[in-house]
């Protein structure tokens, strides 16, 4: 069987090779050999040449003759939540939605993340009691990771 180990060593082999801020996200093997990878950057997005050079030192550092695999590098999808810290720091500044666990769902722009959880800056319109019209409020919201069950950035086309 294909170890989660041997894959990892060849994908952080070839990323210290590239030395150009690429980091995996995700790493599954299933149990019939199906490997997918998904891999994003620290700075900018993902090229194809990277998909392809990192399955590439995979593929050719493992034997196919004593165990056949299918292989899928990808880079990790806007439509895809965020899963470990380098996506949430490297997207600090932008628009994402957060599930809780309790089922309640914020939206607002991250300015803040570590392991411990992030922080979303909200902008609102509300009645001020006392007031006639609406006025613009900005309020920050903490989040810690055990509460939330899902971040995704909001995608928009303005």
């Amino acid at each position: 069987m294909i170890t989660k180990k041997k894959v990892t060593e060849l994908i952080d082999e070839r990323i210290a090779e590239l030395d150009n801020g690429l980091f995996v996200v995700s790493l599954k093997i299933t149990t019939n050999n199906i490997i997918h990878v998904e891999i994003d950057k620290h700075d900018g997005n993902v090229a194809i040449v990277d998909c392809m050079s990192v399955s590439r030192n995979v593929e050719h550092n493992l034997d196919r003759e004593e165990q056949d695999f299918e292989l899928h590098v990808s880079s990790a999808g806007l439509d895809k939540p965020l899963r470990v810290l380098p996506q949430f720091i490297k997207n600090i500044g932008r628009n994402v939605t957060v599930k809780l666990n309790n089922k309640t769902v914020e939206e607002g722009e991250m300015i803040q993340a570590d392991k411990e959880g992030l922080t979303i800056r909200q902008e609102k319109r509300v009645k001020i009691e006392g007031k006639k019209k609406k006025q613009d409020i900005v309020e920050e919201k903490y989040f810690p990771m055990s509460e939330i069950k899902e971040t995704k950035i909001v995608i928009s086309f303005k």
